[in-house]
């Protein structure tokens, strides 16, 4: 009887029986689509290193570029597969990026590079309150917080520190200076 109920009512997608609330479109972070072939791989360039990626099915394959951490080669481990998949990623960055992928002969992009959506300046498809990833290495503070300090402290070029480095070998490091936030040293 389970089965036949099920058949004349169709499903409204609550599994919880109205103890749940709709996902609205400003919740949701529209994926990018992509298509892979079996005989070309496909390149997806991110801003920061990949951390994490999750493949929807087996009908792809995925892995981080051989001496890089923020390229991730895709293909088709299926020849033709028919259904579309997903992807998404996870970057040092704290950033989240999702793809539906289809299989094609002929790929239109081989090459993509995902830029950072905040600081491009060009409209983007993501929601106004998209959330970053937080990382357990920096505890509570956010990614880009992080990323935007040293991207300062690398573009103020103060030496606020004199005769602490070294030179061995043909290479140099100073030290110029030591900064703190949060709890965290930058230096």
């Amino acid at each position: 009887t389970v089965s036949a109920n099920a058949q004349e009512k169709p499903s409204t997608g609550d599994l919880y029986e109205g103890l749940t609330r709709k996902i609205t479109y400003d919740r949701m972070i529209p994926p990018y689509g992509l298509e892979v072939s079996f005989n070309k791989t496909v390149h997806v360039i991110f801003p920061s290193a990949v951390r994490y990626v999750d493949l929807g099915s087996m009908d792809i394959i995925a892995g981080k570029a051989d001496g890089s951490e923020n390229v991730i080669r895709l293909k088709a481990a299926v020849r033709g597969f028919e259904k579309e998949t997903n992807f998404s990623v996870i970057t040092d960055e704290g950033g989240f990026y999702s793809f539906n992928v289809k299989y094609a002969d002929e790929p239109l992009k081989l090459n993509v590079e995902m830029k950072d959506f905040i600081h491009d300046g060009e409209a983007v498809n993501r929601p106004n309150n998209s959330l970053e990833i937080y990382l357990s290495e920096l505890g509570n503070e956010s990614p880009k917080v992080v990323n935007l300090i040293m991207k300062s402290i690398y573009k103020s070029d103060k030496r606020e520190i004199k005769h602490i480095g070294s030179k061995r070998f043909g290479v140099q490091y100073l030290l110029k200076g030591i900064y703190t936030y949060n709890g965290f040293l930058y230096f």
